[in-house]
């Protein structure tokens, strides 16, 4: 979009509440934010000087679109919903296929136990979430232990050995009444509120007394019950006596990164915690708002208040989430949410320093391999790999390593055009024919090395290009593996003799990445281009389908799956008629 045309597009923005979205050149959406004065909000990202990170959004700006909202509440929740939908690029986002499990008592005549990853409105209990699936795990173990519900999914004819240790009340044979149930129920309830204590001081009692009638073994069980107890329990430190139910936030951000940690409390003690960090470019507040309503939409778990950290805008808030959201000031309720912010503080500071270890790490191995291959400032490595079966839908691929980290953006991907049957040698010189002859055309820098998937007769082809065809003399080397595929020895050049390198070293290391990597993506890329020929060439086959037909119906369908098991009425809509639609399903059918 032209600036004069930005410029008046900005012009014309409400002074309302509402969502906006920025768009890249494609017409992606690539950010999502809320605001509660639109005009004011969309324009800052276009006037005055910002750092490092929200230049890099706006940079990639060429448009955008906004939707106006009643309240600031709305434009919370139709955020939340814009960014699942979207999933832009640079907006923090909670995976939906990070789900935190729940303890949930099943809504039967004989109820059960069991860990679950979604909330149903099945009228069952649910506990939780729990952010340590391993803490769910070992808590539903110890109310296994503690609590005689059945646990086979279906009841069995006779009684268990569950029932023999006193862990089931065995319905499968005895009469349960509900109350029974409903009492257990509200004992759990109790206990995983908070409320352990209480049990632990029972069996601590029942222990004593069964010391007292020498039953020593059923003593040690409780003793072992009561120690499990306070292993589970152990995190449960901070407490607060008005026993309400609370989440507490706490933020830190630096460097493009904002860590979040959130404090669990139930019945005034701590039960949970959850630590997230994240790459962000928007404001502190705004994200760590944003993160909080994708945290709590698919959660029925809303505890009765939500405290936050100063300086942080809970607007719209209190109104979605139907909880108190409160920003304590002083006290022990401030000091909490200063532990929360300095543990986020402490979390972000150990990624910070795992991230230079492995960079150290990283720079390290690249001069190292630098040194061994000779070359004085190794940063930019270009590796290879063919991939074909039996010489059908041949394939390359091409990864890029700068400074020891893969680059993604510069992956490319190459249908092999010149060779028939199955030759790696002439399949290789044609990717490096065509990757190098267009660096030289578009005037390109050239890689500091080259790497080729594979020995000697690899690394041949690939410098016969390099050197004759084209005058390059960037170095080529390639791994070649033993008979038990495993990656052995590494050559350069034309030198019959393989390069020294310690198989333990991080160099080497680094080397073997890089195959794997180029390996996985060539392969990638040929199951799905053999897929494809392979649907297509059963369409062929098929009378009455020609390329258009064929093309069309590749599009609605998806899969020969679908269109085998697709009704008539659903070819209508694909614009086929009945009696081809017919012909379509029988010969799918003779195929299947």
């Amino acid at each position: 979009m032209e600036w004069t045309r930005f410029k008046e597009k900005l012009a014309l923005i409400p002074e309302r509440p509402g969502c906006y979205l920025m768009k890249d050149e494609t017409g992606k959406v690539i950010y999502v934010g809320k605001a509660k004065v639109l005009r004011n909000r969309v324009r800052s990202y276009f006037t005055g000087s910002h750092d490092g990170k929200t230049q890099r959004l706006v940079s990639h700006i060429r448009d955008f679109e906004y939707i106006v909202t009643d309240t600031v509440s709305e434009a919370l929740v139709l955020e939340c919903n814009l960014i699942k939908h979207h999933t832009p690029h640079y907006n923090i986002l909670l995976k939906d296929d990070k789900t935190y499990p729940y303890i949930k008592i099943t809504r039967e005549t004989h109820p059960r136990l069991e860990i679950v990853r979604k909330v149903q409105k099945d009228r069952a209990a649910y506990f939780g979430p729990y952010p340590n699936g391993g803490a769910a795990a070992e808590t539903k173990q110890l109310l296994d232990r503690l609590y005689p519900l059945r646990k086979c999914k279906t009841l069995k004819p006779k009684v268990c050995l569950y029932y023999h240790i006193g862990q089931c009340l065995a319905p499968c044979e005895f009469e349960v009444n509900e109350d029974e149930y409903q009492k257990i129920s509200r004992e759990i309830s109790e206990f995983l509120q908070g409320g352990h204590q209480r049990i632990t001081d029972e069996l601590v009692k029942r222990m004593a007394f069964e010391a007292e009638q020498m039953n020593f073994e059923r003593a040690a069980e409780l003793r072992d019950l009561i120690a499990q107890i306070h292993a589970v329990m152990e995190t449960q430190k901070v407490t607060l006596p008005d026993r309400v139910d609370r989440d507490i936030f706490g933020s830190y951000s630096n460097q493009g990164h904002l860590s979040i940690q959130v404090f669990m409390m139930r019945g005034g003690k701590l039960v949970e915690r959850s630590a997230t960090v994240f790459t962000h470019y928007g404001d502190e507040s705004d994200d760590l708002t944003s993160y909080i309503t994708q945290f709590y939409q698919d959660n029925p778990d809303i505890p009765k208040e939500v405290w936050l950290p100063e300086g942080v805008d809970a607007t719209g808030l209190d109104a979605i989430l139907h909880a108190k959201v409160l920003t304590p000031k002083r006290g022990k309720k401030h000091e909490l949410v200063e532990l929360a912010c300095r543990n986020a503080r402490i979390a972000l500071e150990e990624r910070f320093r795992l991230l230079e270890k492995d960079e150290s790490r990283t720079v390290s191995a690249m001069q190292a391999l630098g040194e061994a291959l000779g070359i004085d400032a190794l940063h930019r490595i270009e590796a290879f790999d063919n991939s074909n079966t039996q010489g059908t839908d041949p394939v390359a691929a091409m990864v890029v390593y700068v400074d020891g980290q893969a680059v993604p953006k510069e992956y490319r991907k190459y249908k092999i055009k010149t060779v028939e049957g199955p030759d790696d040698y002439k399949s290789m010189r044609e990717v490096i024919r065509r990757r190098y002859t267009r660096l030289l055309r578009e005037q390109q820098p050239l890689p500091d090395l080259i790497m080729v998937d594979g020995g000697r007769g690899h690394i041949t082809a690939a410098l016969d290009v390099l050197e004759n065809e084209l005058s390059i003399q960037t170095p080529v080397c390639g791994l070649a593996k033993d008979d038990r595929h495993r990656t052995s020895q590494l050559f350069l050049g034309d030198d019959s003799e393989p390069i020294r390198l310690d198989r333990n070293a991080p160099a080497f290391h680094l080397l073997t990445r890089i195959q794997d990597e180029v390996h996985r993506f060539a392969i990638t890329f040929h199951r799905n281009t053999r897929g494809k020929n392979s649907l297509q060439s059963l369409l062929d086959e098929i009378p009455g389908v020609g390329e258009a037909r064929r093309k069309h119906l590749l599009r609605h369908f998806g899969s020969l799956t679908e269109m085998r098991q697709a009704p008539i009425e659903e070819f209508r809509k694909a614009g086929v008629g009945d009696r081809l639609a017919k012909q379509i399903k029988a010969h799918l059918a003779s195929l299947s």
